[in-house]
C-alpha cells in the first residue's frame, strides 16, 4: 500500500509540474505585440523577387560563357532532382522558369530555399505541389548567377 500511495504522489507532483510549465507559456503580458508591431515575413505582400537578398534583379543578356559554367554546376549541383525540360522529377522541371520568374525570384530560391518556403508564396506553393523541399546546395553568388545565365540559355533553345 505504501507503494502505491508514493506512487500516486509522484504522479500527482509530476501533474502539477506540467501544468505549472504549461500555464507559464506564451503568457507575454502583451508587451510583445506592442513591440512587435512589424508584420511577419510571411505577412508581406508577394512582388515577385522572392525572400532574400536578391532584389529586383533582372533577368540579363544571355552569356554563352557564363552558361557554360552553370551548365557545369547544373551537372553536379541541380541534375539529381531537376529536369531541363517541363517535366517533373523529384523538384519542378525548370524549362521555361527565366519566363515565368523574375532573376531576384530563382537567385533567392538557389541561395535560401528554406527561407523562401516558409516566406514565399510561390515557393510554399511549389512545396506544396512537390512535397519535397529545395535542399541547401551552398551556392555562392557567382555560381547563382552562372545557373540563372544557363537557365536562360536553355529557355532560349
Amino acid at each position: 500500500m505504501k507503494n502505491g500511495l508514493s506512487i500516486k504522489k509522484a504522479a500527482f507532483y509530476s501533474a502539477l509540474v506540467l501544468m505549472a510549465l504549461l500555464s507559464s507559456c506564451g503568457s507575454n503580458s502583451g508587451n510583445e505585440d506592442a513591440q512587435n508591431s512589424e508584420a511577419p515575413q510571411s505577412m508581406v505582400a508577394d512582388n515577385g523577387q522572392g525572400v532574400g537578398k536578391y532584389k529586383n534583379d533582372e533577368i540579363p543578356a544571355l552569356d554563352t560563357t557564363i552558361a557554360s559554367k552553370g551548365a557545369e554546376l547544373f551537372k553536379l549541383k541541380c541534375i539529381a532532382c531537376h529536369k531541363l525540360t517541363d517535366q517533373k522529377l523529384v523538384g519542378p522541371g525548370l524549362y521555361g522558369v527565366t519566363k515565368r520568374r523574375k532573376a531576384s525570384w530563382i537567385l533567392n530560391m538557389m541561395t535560401s530555399p528554406l527561407e523562401m518556403t516558409k516566406n514565399d508564396s510561390t515557393a510554399k506553393s511549389l512545396f506544396e505541389k512537390h512535397i519535397v523541399q529545395m535542399t541547401f546546395q551552398d551556392v555562392n553568388d557567382e555560381q547563382a548567377r552562372q545557373l540563372l545565365m544557363f537557365f536562360l540559355s536553355n529557355d532560349s533553345n
